[in-house]
């Protein structure tokens, strides 16, 4: 009876309840808890084929619930509708039958989007014309349901396209969807890159386990320390209420989110590729030091890879691509770039944050066409490519800024402070007042612009350290995010998206 009486029900019970205010993410010490025992049974069962994809399947679901609740049913929904079709799209032999198929497929999933992201921004677009009141609907977002969609999405296509047979198994599709390291925030991952992995049996060596220590690291560090700490302490006031700062804080703020979006998100990526290597899986890079980048062309090839990626291949080639002459190309940009921004969000500021990346695109093609300038080459020299850097980093944080601003009248605010009121005399007293912010701005980005040998190193230092080490790196990695930890946890930025 002493023992029951030691027991925490009550904490028992919130292991298997959803909490709308403490989704579950990688950098909680709630999640260090679960994964650890997950990957003990994970360590016993994964060489028994059925058992693992059962096992992790469920695992995934339950991630799934303890950040959204019983939203977790869509996946399951997702799984048998896609996987049914999936399955007839490959046995038909009409071509007008199979198109009907993937037509079915594409409205299933487009439609619950729609539903949850954007049901109440075009009712609220038609009263603004009609000039009446509305009153939102108390409609949830579940998180991650741009990404798992999309996912869901590329094995249709992709048996349509015939690249790709469906899978026998219904189980096998429901891992493929659900498979929680990158569930919620990605990277999108292709059904034709990661189904012949799961059907392969799981092969873990010394090099995937260092490696994936490393990248877990790396991602907490970006996230939790670097990410969170400058958006809490500085970057989340100015965008607030920009006006009450001047105009060099307010570009700072600009600099600090350009840095807080790019480590939020790749960390959550870094995690969540680590996680897969753990477990035998292999996911491609999603994000590829996207601040180097010379023109905007090379950005998007280096930023959230996975979309980028993903729109090229089912947008923009099936509108055309660059086949139907020059006109047609950049109107495919564009259309391609401004469903990009609506998928971030159901806001006018997306859009136009999609606008400005399609005319960058556009502007850059036109330049490469008018001076036939080759974006790998190195002749203009040291001087050429500096410049070339410049323009497109401030691009890229004069968009961020409609991205993170309320709305397009703050934004306007955010650039007229930094154009009209800079007031370079209080940087020192910034400095003073923003130590630490001040120091992780500088260390982000002096380790985002190292050459990528010096990751390399620190990767294979990681890689061939034993047990011990790599123990202690994980210790001191835990104790500063302790350390920098704010009191309330902090979602990563794209599970809204």
């Amino acid at each position: 009876m002493s023992i029951l009486k030691d027991i925490n029900i009550e904490r028992i019970y919130s292991l298997f309840s959803y909490n709308v205010d403490e989704p579950l993410i990688f950098s909680s010490g709630l999640f260090l808890f679960l994964f650890c025992a997950f990957m003990l049974v994970y360590s016993l069962i994964h060489k028994n084929h059925r058992i693992k994809v059962l096992f992790v399947t469920v695992f995934s679901l339950y991630f799934y619930y303890k950040s959204s609740g019983l939203y977790f049913l869509i996946i399951l929904l997702t799984t048998v509708v896609d996987f049914s079709i999936g399955h007839f799209i490959y046995i038909t032999k009409e071509k007008w039958k199979k198109y009907s198929l993937l037509l079915m497929s594409l409205i299933f999933n487009i439609g619950v989007l729609v539903y949850f992201k954007y049901t109440n921004f075009f009712f609220q677009m038609f009263h603004d014309i009609t000039q009446s009141e509305f009153k939102p609907f108390d409609i949830f977002l579940p998180i991650g349901v741009s990404f798992f969609t999309f996912q869901s999405m590329s094995y249709t296509i992709d048996i349509y396209r015939g690249k790709l047979k469906p899978l026998s198994n219904i189980i096998n599709y429901a891992f493929y969807v659900s498979f929680f390291p990158q569930l919620v925030a990605g990277p999108i991952v292709r059904a034709s890159e990661f189904i012949p992995q799961i059907l392969n049996p799981t092969r873990v060596n010394k090099t995937m386990i260092g490696k994936g220590i490393f990248l877990i690291l790396i991602g907490l560090f970006k996230k939790a320390v670097i990410a969170d700490y400058i958006s809490t302490n500085f970057v989340a006031r100015v965008f607030e209420n920009p006006a009450l700062y001047s105009g060099f804080e307010n570009l700072i703020g600009v600099y600090g989110y350009a840095l807080r979006i790019y480590c939020d998100f790749s960390g959550y990526s870094d995690m969540a590729i680590g996680i897969a290597l753990l477990l035998g899986y292999k996911f491609n890079i999603n994000f590829n030091a996207p601040y180097k980048s010379k023109n905007i062309t090379e950005f998007w090839r280096r930023w959230h890879i996975s979309l980028s990626s993903w729109l090229k291949d089912y947008l923009y080639i099936s509108f055309g691509g660059n086949r139907k002459g020059k006109i047609r190309t950049y109107i495919h940009l564009l259309l391609t770039m401004l469903i990009g921004g609506l998928w971030h969000g159901q806001s006018i500021k997306f859009i136009f944050w999609g606008a400005l990346h399609g005319l960058g695109l556009i502007i850059h093609k036109l330049y490469q066409s008018i001076f036939k300038v080759d974006i790998k080459s190195k002749q203009f020299g040291f001087i050429y490519n500096c410049l070339s850097w410049f323009l497109t980093f401030h691009f890229v944080c004069f968009c961020w800024i409609y991205f993170r601003a309320q709305n397009i009248e703050m934004a306007h605010e955010m650039i007229h402070q930094i154009f009209y009121s800079f007031k370079w005399e209080i940087a020192f007293d910034f400095i003073n007042g923003y130590k630490i912010v001040s120091i992780l701005i500088i260390l982000g980005f002096t380790t985002h612009f190292l050459p990528a040998k010096f990751d390399d190193w620190c990767e294979k230092m990681v890689i061939k350290s034993n047990w011990l080490l790599q123990s202690i790196y994980i210790c001191i990695i835990i104790i500063l995010v302790i350390q920098f930890k704010s009191s309330d946890i902090q979602p990563f930025i794209y599970f809204q998206f």
